[in-house]
């Protein structure tokens, strides 16, 4: 099995595929020890043809390839496409557009929440794919021809699952819903990690506003810190010393040393007065200015049994129309439509607030409920409730 090792045979595969409405795309890679995945092998298929790049060849230039993600006249179909994006946008600076994700599509379609890529395979065309090779080491060479079987599947048989779920979703007019999900798969806020807000991944184990303002500042100086070295986070300092530096604020050296989750004779480091510096930043905030705690959201008296109620009627719903019910809505959807009817949610939007929205509003104001009936749960307007209730 050929792979492709340099930029002219790249450029001629780009090209070639370059000719087709899609390509399928799927990449190998590694993140163990940095901070931004190491890409390692690059898979991709047109309708009759498929390739393999060794993205480690020495000299190799991916330009090619991402001209082609770039080309809008070819549509980039990945499965799980996030972590393959961010890859795309983190070396290339670019989003592959237009995308089209088979994993998303499943869900449309009724194969259940977050299908993964073999299952999908099976379900659509009957193939079992061989998933041993998935976390071998993408980074040694050579590549074994198991390591290149596997890599090839995953895109000469997204060709069948793509084809067969564009068909599904034109068949029942769902082709727009996929495409107002990619929208999130698209926008470059989805990918860009920001020092400052990196305290937003933290848990909230803070108390006070200077507690908070302190593990800001050090999460926003860690986040940096792991970026510029390419280093995971916790190889910087590890969440629970965040935690710990926020609740005891030490102002030197000695006091940075005695902290339990700090590693002995961290504190002489250069990374210590880094975070040091951060702490005196935080302290020297005035009170007034410091930042306010996050408001856990109160649920207002009796929104948990609406809540109760807006599950049983989702899940009558995904059942009914065949769609995944992660896709139509979510908990924390559920949650704020039961606190207020005017929530700015996506399960109270276009397509989804004609599948589910209204029908949960109209449950909440009783003009719909819920009855067993054949062994089922369904859902019946006001006046077929009254006449059932004659009968």
């Amino acid at each position: 099995m050929h792979v492709i090792t340099n930029t002219n045979e790249l450029a001629d595969a780009c090209e070639r595929l370059a000719a087709h409405d899609y390509v399928t795309v799927d990449t190998e890679f590694l993140r163990e020890t940095t901070f931004w995945p190491k890409l390692c092998v690059i898979q991709m298929a047109g309708p009759d043809l498929a390739f393999i790049v060794d993205a480690l060849a020495e000299g190799l230039d991916l330009a090619p390839f991402f001209e082609l993600m770039r080309n809008d006249r070819v549509t980039k179909v990945f499965h799980a496409a996030r972590q393959d994006i961010e890859i795309v946008f983190h070396m290339g600076g670019l989003i592959p557009a237009p995308l089209f994700d088979t994993q998303v599509a499943a869900m449309v379609c009724g194969f259940g929440d977050s299908i993964s890529y073999d299952q999908l395979v099976y379900k659509v065309t009957g193939a079992r794919i061989d998933k041993s090779s998935r976390f071998t080491d993408w980074a040694r060479r050579p590549l074994t021809q198991k390591q290149l079987e596997y890599a090839l599947a995953d895109v000469t048989h997204l060709r069948d699952a793509y084809q067969f779920l564009k068909a599904n979703l034109a068949e029942q007019n769902r082709s727009h819903w996929v495409q107002d999900e990619m929208k999130v798969l698209t926008s470059e806020g989805t990918y860009l990690t920001e020092p400052a807000n990196a305290w937003k991944r933290l848990k909230m184990r803070v108390r006070k506003p200077i507690e908070l303002a302190v593990m800001m500042e050090v999460a926003a100086w860690r986040e940096a810190e792991a970026q510029g070295r390419d280093v995971p986070r916790s190889r910087v300092i590890k969440d629970d010393a965040i935690y710990e530096i926020a609740a005891q604020q030490p102002q030197n050296a000695e006091g940075l040393g005695r902290l339990r989750t700090i590693p002995r004779g961290f504190e002489r480091s250069k990374s210590a007065d880094e975070i040091l510096k951060a702490v005196r930043r935080a302290c020297a905030i005035p009170r007034d200015k410091l930042p306010k705690l996050p408001k856990g959201r109160q649920a207002p008296d009796g929104s948990a049994a609406a809540v109760d109620l807006l599950k049983v009627l989702l899940k009558l719903v995904s059942e009914a129309h065949g769609v995944a019910s992660k896709v139509i809505a979510t908990v924390d959807d559920l949650e704020k439509i039961a606190a207020d009817d005017n929530a700015d949610v996506a399960a109270l939007q276009g397509w989804r607030r004609e599948l589910f929205g209204e029908t949960a509003l109209k449950l909440k104001r009783g003009e719909v409920s819920l009855a067993f009936r054949d062994r089922q749960i369904v859902a019946l307007d006001q006046e077929s409730s009254k006449a059932e209730a004659a009968e």
